[in-house]
């Protein structure tokens, strides 16, 4: 499906019902032939929107996947960069790719839950840059509030934390029912199937980002990547999210 080299519709379903880190586990190897994967064009705008307010240190890259978000903090960083994920199966692809590259900032790989961040102690804050690509649908909207203060926990102040935003699709357009139908069955299946598969796409507004990375402690700001333009209303079709942690924070 997707590609050649991408999962059948039948590995698909037995992702689809399994947990999210079962699930990832056995998607892991084809993952990256798949839509769900970070395109290379919004990680490189990212990549060119972080580098004016570098360079940092050491970096995290929540909820890592294969990594691909790897090369942006390397690019940005000169100390050490770390990886997080809950899946052992996305974490051994990450693995092979942090090999990959060019041999800059140390690359560590950790399976761990965003929720609850195993970098200790949290009295001594261990990064400066804190990134993540197309994880926070995994969360449930009560789950953010706590993600956003595990991740000004482990930020050093004036540190930040920053992931893309794409629009979502304008009401009655194909991109907007297909996203509504997608959730809608998500929904159902975790309302009959155990264990439940989190992944619902509609769920993270920028409002409401905006507002629990005020809660969590966080100075915020947007910008918009260029790359992608601008809608008919002037909007930009994709944003960069800036949070950071203040001296005082």
């Amino acid at each position: 499906m997707f590609s050649p080299e991408g999962p059948t519709l039948r590995e698909l379903a037995v992702q689809a019902l399994s947990s999210v880190e079962h699930g990832y586990d056995l998607l892991a190897p084809k993952f990256d032939h798949t839509p769900f994967r970070t395109p290379d064009t919004i990680l490189d705008a990212v990549a060119s929107a972080l580098s004016p307010l570098g360079p940092f240190d050491d970096g995290l890259d929540l909820c890592c996947g294969t990594g691909a978000g790897l090369a942006v903090l390397e690019g940005v960083c000169r100390g050490s960069v770390t990886g997080i994920d809950i899946s052992a199966g996305m974490l051994e692809v990450a693995r092979r790719r942090a090999g990959e590259l060019s041999g800059g900032p140390r690359v560590t790989l950790v399976r761990g839950d965003a929720r609850a961040l195993p970098f200790a102690p949290a009295s001594v804050p261990a990064f400066d840059l804190v990134v993540s690509f197309g994880a926070f649908g995994h969360f449930l909207p009560g789950e953010l509030p706590g993600l956003f203060a595990q991740v000004h926990s482990v930020l050093r102040p004036d540190g930040h934390f920053a992931f893309p935003v794409v629009a979502p699709p304008r009401p009655g357009t194909r991109a907007y029912w297909a996203l509504l139908a997608f959730d809608a069955v998500m929904r159902v299946r975790n309302a009959v199937w155990k264990p439940p598969f989190v992944m619902y796409y509609r769920a993270f507004g920028l409002a409401d980002i905006q507002r629990g990375l005020t809660r969590a402690g966080f100075d915020v700001e947007t910008q918009a990547l260029p790359e992608f333009g601008r809608r008919p209303d002037g909007s930009p079709r994709c944003r960069m999210v800036v949070a950071t942690r203040t001296t005082a924070g």
